[in-house]
């Protein structure tokens, strides 16, 4: 238990020049703590400094009464009322007679006290100087030295705590009037100044629930005390405590067992100062020189566990010689490196002294009332925070961390404006600040940014050279029209063999140009699309493959009619000769060319960037133009198709060796197969992979009509001479040829 000992400095006064001091101690201490003795005897010691000295207070003598409160308001309002009232003993001698009147006390340090008994005084006129809390004053600049360190480090989720005293709810209430300005309270608890473990337990609880890493405590050590046993005994941690100056600097904080729930506590100090000679008097004392003070014998006895003769208080059977000495000990007493309070107390006894000595200098007309001041109010210097480099801190106490670039704010309902959930900005959304209350929609070509912070250019997608699905395709087309370049040159060289022959030569090469057409049109769909390759596009791959199955076509409509020919009474190949397979080829191709005419005359393909099938990327390519146009082309060929292998089928079982009928059935079976499934890939296949079906389907059904047709009579030019002869064509059957 630490009591807190009242020094009550009394100034006594006579109606002559001279002044006479008394010296008297009435003694109701309950306990004794080694840091508040230091108190009293630095009130002692300057006292004795302001009586020796001879420039200060001449012919004035100063006297003291000492007081314990038992920090019980009763005891020090009944000491108050006892100075007021001169009930004390009468002291006389032969200059002065009765209790002089008080003119100012020092204290009381407990602020409830402070304020109750200054409200007696201030009947009186009776001045009374506090030596540690101030509470106007002194907590409106705590109170801002708080919030400017909580603002510092961006903290605005914290939870507040004080004790049940004028001091501690007078400085929270100043406290959360400003905080609430830019920040939030998780919760609010009182410490009663009588500890109750109960309410102490539920304090702690509450600390250990609240998501709050910022704890505010105005209170002195003696009521937090208790608090800080229970969280170091429910090992709390992760907490960032902010300390009033009532408990600040103690030693408690930076013992062992405390030390790893409170390092790192940010407090605010009284400023400390240095009172020189201090030390050596707080050394020197002994009882056998103020043998009339039991406080001293008390402290003796307490120091150094012992007693003295007729001691009515019992510790130990060891009896005090006074040969013990003080230095060789280390308390709160003779620690004097962090002066604080004992440096108030040491400036209260001057400012007293000084103010009698303005008083005793003034002259008429200059006196310390009214416009006839004698003294100048003292300049006091602001605190100075000193900024420490290279010192990086993570610690955060927020009751929803900012809401980033990206997302916004979303208060959550029923609570503090400072919860709050992020919400992520929807896509084609933006938050480009710091705790944004809305998103932005992102405007024409542009969308949001994976992190939602920006907008940016959508991504223009289409089959690229670049890319290794074009790469492959362009590849595959390469290398299909060196191909059909290649059995063209084979054909051209054999032209004179029975295959060649066989199988009309020149609609065999006019087929394999055509198949190269097909080959590279393929290219037209590869890059970005432009007016030109867009109508490159379809053209080129309809006129293409109508002249491809326009030969096929002719060629099976020859095989038909030289078997018809062969027949008695007919003479059908004179109706369908050279001239008119020519014909044929061209009528078909020239029907192919003038609707592509008509499709470019009337709504033209051109490109377009298609922002609506993937928000985050334009899909360059080609718009079709005229629906009627593009499905005139693609229809023409599938009836073309249709009937070219309706007609090989028919004549695929015609008993002559030069009958290619069967292939040119296979070879339009893949066709057909190949476009029939491209339609619903082409349909369900996204952005470029839509053009790459269609690449697809060209290089597979032009592939497919070259290695059906042409790789049997390449397979017997190359590899099988022996079967190149007339007279193996007319005595093989056409299985064995093939």
């Amino acid at each position: 238990f630490i009591s807190i000992v009242n020094g009550i400095l009394c100034i006594a006064r006579h109606s002559h020049f001279s002044f006479f001091v008394f010296v008297l101690f009435i003694l109701s201490f309950c306990s004794l703590d080694f840091s508040v003795f230091q108190w009293v005897q630095t009130m002692v010691f300057a006292i004795e400094q302001i009586n020796h000295d001879p420039s200060l207070l001449p012919n004035v003598t100063l006297g003291y009464r000492i007081y314990d409160n038992c920090v019980k308001l009763p005891v020090a309002l009944k000491a108050a009322s006892a100075l007021i009232g001169g009930l004390d003993d009468t002291i006389t001698d032969n200059t002065c007679k009765g209790t002089p009147p008080v003119l100012a006390i020092v204290g009381d340090p407990v602020s409830t006290h402070a304020i109750a008994i200054s409200r007696i005084l201030s009947l009186f006129r009776i001045p009374l100087i506090s030596i540690v809390q101030i509470m106007i004053d002194f907590n409106m600049e705590l109170k801002s030295s708080m919030i400017r360190i909580i603002r510092h480090y961006g903290w605005t989720w914290v939870g507040g705590i004080a004790t049940d005293d004028d001091y501690g709810q007078y400085a929270i209430r100043n406290f959360i009037e400003d905080f609430k300005n830019f920040g939030c309270i998780s919760f609010i608890e009182t410490i009663p100044t009588v500890n109750q473990k109960a309410q102490i337990i539920q304090i702690v609880n509450t600390i250990k629930q609240s998501t709050a890493k910022v704890i505010v405590i105005f209170s002195s050590i003696a009521d937090v005390t208790a608090l800080v046993k229970e969280t170091v005994r429910q090992n709390i941690t992760g907490r960032q405590w902010i300390a009033s100056e009532g408990w600040s600097t103690s030693s408690v904080l930076a013992s062992k067992e405390n030390f790893g729930q409170f390092d790192g506590t940010i407090g605010i100090a009284i400023r400390k100062g240095n009172i020189l000679g201090l030390k050596d008097f707080l050394l020197e004392i002994r009882p056998k020189y103020d043998a009339s003070n039991n406080l001293v014998i008390q402290f003796w006895e307490r120091l150094f566990g012992c007693k003295f003769e007729n001691s009515s208080i019992l510790i130990n059977n060891v009896l005090c010689n006074e040969t013990e000495l003080i230095s060789g000990t280390f308390t709160g007493y003779t620690d004097v490196s962090e002066l604080r309070a004992a440096y108030n107390v040491y400036k209260a006894v001057y400012a007293i002294a000084h103010a009698l000595h303005s008083l005793a200098l003034c002259k008429n007309g200059q006196g310390p009332f009214g416009n006839s001041t004698c003294a100048d109010i003292a300049n006091v210097q602001p605190w100075q925070v000193r900024i420490i480099p290279n010192v990086f801190l993570h610690f955060q106490s927020l009751c929803s961390k900012s809401c980033q670039p990206g997302s916004r704010k979303a208060n959550r309902k029923g609570e503090p404006i400072c919860c709050f959930d992020c919400i992520p900005c929807a896509e084609g959304e933006i938050s480009n600040q710091t705790d944004s209350i809305e998103c932005l929609k992102c405007l024409g070509d542009f969308w949001s940014n994976r992190g939602r912070s920006q907008c940016v250019l959508k991504e223009i997608e289409y089959l690229s050279y670049d890319d290794a699905m074009g790469i492959t395709l362009s590849t595959v087309s390469a290398f299909g029209a060196c191909l059909s370049l290649g059995v063209l040159a084979v054909f051209i060289y054999y032209r004179n063999t029975p295959v060649v022959k066989a199988n009309n030569s020149e609609l065999s090469f006019l087929l394999l140009v055509s198949l190269t057409f097909c080959f590279l049109c393929a290219l037209c769909f590869i890059g970005q699309p432009s007016h030109l390759t867009c109508m490159l596009r379809h053209v080129v791959f309809g006129i293409s493959f109508v002249l491809c199955i326009s030969c096929i076509l002719v060629k099976t409509i020859v095989v038909i009619m030289a078997f018809k020919s062969t027949l008695p009474g007919t003479n059908l190949m004179k109706w369908f000769g050279v001239a008119q397979q020519r014909g044929t080829v061209v009528f078909f191709t020239l029907i192919q060319s003038i609707i592509c005419i008509i499709w470019l005359s009337t709504n033209p393909p051109g490109p377009l960037k298609n922002t609506k099938y993937q928000n985050g990327k334009i899909i360059f390519e080609c718009n079709i133009g005229s629906v009627t146009g593009f499905s005139s082309v693609l229809g023409y060929i599938g009836l073309l198709a249709c009937i070219c292998f309706l007609s090989a089928f028919l004549a695929r079982k015609l008993p002559d060796n030069f009958n290619e009928a069967k292939f040119i059935t296979f070879s339009m079976l893949i066709f057909c197969a190949v476009w029939i499934t491209f339609i619903p890939a082409y349909v369900s296949s996204p952005g470029k992979y839509t053009v790459a079906v269609e690449v697809f389907a060209i290089l597979a059904s032009s592939y497919g009509i070259l290695f059906a047709i042409f790789a049997p009579k390449c397979y017997i030019i190359l590899f099988k001479p022996e079967k190149n002869t007339k007279k193996f064509f007319f005595l093989c059957p056409v299985y064995l040829l093939f």
